[in-house]
């Protein structure tokens, strides 16, 4: 048993901070740029004006550090080497990602927005398994020229976890000649809908409400007479890029069918484990940035001539939080190990426990973490001076996105108790 990293990916980590150091850095120093890192960050990436929307100004710093990653060989490594990537697998994506998240915030790794150096990529990969060669053609290239981008319309206002029950409705019709269907209902959270070119639209197309079969996803261009963004929802963590959006009337060809007919949720479903893992390794990231910063200011304040660190009031909840994180990490990178030694499908039959496991522990980890440091750091650490209270208000979303940690937790106790996995009984 070797829990040694590969020396190969222990390479890249050092090649990878080395072009953040002489690329990314220089471009966040540039022309006030930190202003969406320090303690403006909040109000310089938001247009209060404008429904909360992120800044274009912001908005194109990622675009343009994104670039720089591309242009020097790590934006798309995740990705198959058919699309320029390297195909690494989820243990060096989830190394990568804890690597980048325990350095803090910087442009180089803004987890508000899932902007990274080294990419994640979960619609490209399903475009590459479920869509025809047309689709392929068309958005596989538009997204890594950014020329195309797709929003995930599933959730509804009335209906979140329980995707079964959706109330959008897609129905046949043929118009001119030309077979397609007609649309109406309403999906919330879609995020990015404000520059998004196409919405990934799931809509039930047969079957009763609960039933798995019988809902279909449609690439519905977001300039189809009859979408409409209805509103934006402010959130905890600003700027907003999720809306409200309804679909009144809207005729697509079928064309547009994403994936088979009626065959939609295992779209929804086919990157979820990878996402997952990955997003896990971030929050272990930000939670051990969290730890590493208390522990250093607390060597440094002394209050009442002696260092903070000294009192056990400040020792104990952060050796607690410590301890946590070396056994995540472990954890997740035995699971991501265990991933890449099976076929994607067999994940979901025999890992998928402990991707939830890795997941739900990973969010409520980082937002103790970042709590702890807060409450160490005093007042300063409440401030918006100090990055803490950013990290909690993006990771306090992930204990209800990605799967809520209950909805993972049940997924755990499927496997434990024997109603589903490998142990069904």
């Amino acid at each position: 048993m070797d829990f040694n990293l590969p020396t190969e990916l222990t390479e890249f980590l050092k090649n990878l901070d080395r072009f953040i150091d002489q690329e990314i850095r220089p471009l966040q120093a540039k022309d006030d740029n930190e202003r969406f890192f320090d303690h403006r960050r909040e109000w310089a990436r938001t247009d209060f004006d404008n429904d909360g929307l992120p800044r274009p100004e912001w908005e194109a710093l990622l675009v343009e550090c994104k670039k720089l990653a591309d242009k020097a060989g790590f934006w798309r490594l995740p990705l198959p080497k058919e699309f320029g990537g390297q195909e690494i697998g989820n243990l060096w994506m989830s190394v990568i990602r804890d690597h980048l998240a325990s350095k803090g915030l910087g442009l180089f790794n803004d987890l508000q927005n899932e902007h990274s150096v080294v990419g994640n990529f979960p619609i490209i990969v399903m475009l590459r398994d479920f869509g025809t060669q047309e689709q392929k053609d068309k958005f596989i290239t538009g997204q890594l020229n950014f020329e195309t981008r797709i929003t995930f319309g599933l959730t509804e206002p009335n209906h979140g976890s329980d995707a079964t029950h959706m109330e959008t409705k897609a129905v046949r019709e043929t118009r001119n000649g030309v077979s397609g269907w007609l649309i109406n209902g309403e999906k919330m959270w879609t995020t990015g809908m404000h520059t998004a070119t196409h919405c990934a639209l799931f809509a039930r197309t047969s079957g009763k409400a609960g039933d798995a079969l019988g809902i279909t996803c449609f690439l519905v261009p977001t300039e189809t007479p009859g979408v409409k963004i209805e509103e934006y929802m402010w959130t905890f963590n600003m700027p907003t890029d999720h809306p409200r959006v309804s679909f009144t009337g809207v005729w697509v060809p079928d064309t547009t069918m994403f994936g088979k007919e009626g065959h939609g949720l295992p779209l929804a479903q086919s990157f979820v484990h990878e996402n997952r893992i990955r997003q896990a390794a971030s929050s272990l990231g930000a939670a051990q940035f969290c730890v590493n910063e208390s522990v250093k200011y607390a060597r440094e304040r002394k209050p009442f001539g002696e260092e903070l660190a000294r009192n056990q009031g400040i020792q104990f909840p952060l050796v607690e939080l410590a301890t946590q994180c070396e056994m995540l990490r472990l954890l997740i990178r035995k699971t991501a190990w265990e991933m890449d030694q099976m076929p994607h499908p067999e994940v979901a039959k025999k890992l998928s426990d402990k991707v939830s496991m890795c997941n739900y522990w990973a969010n409520r980890l980082v937002c103790e973490a970042a709590d702890r440091a807060m409450q160490v750091h005093g007042g300063i650490g409440y401030s918006r001076h100090k990055p803490f209270e950013h990290i909690y208000r993006h990771h306090r979303r992930y204990r209800i996105t990605e799967g809520s940690e209950e909805i993972q937790m049940r997924k755990v106790a499927g496997f434990l108790f024997g109603y589903m996995g490998p142990n069904k009984f």
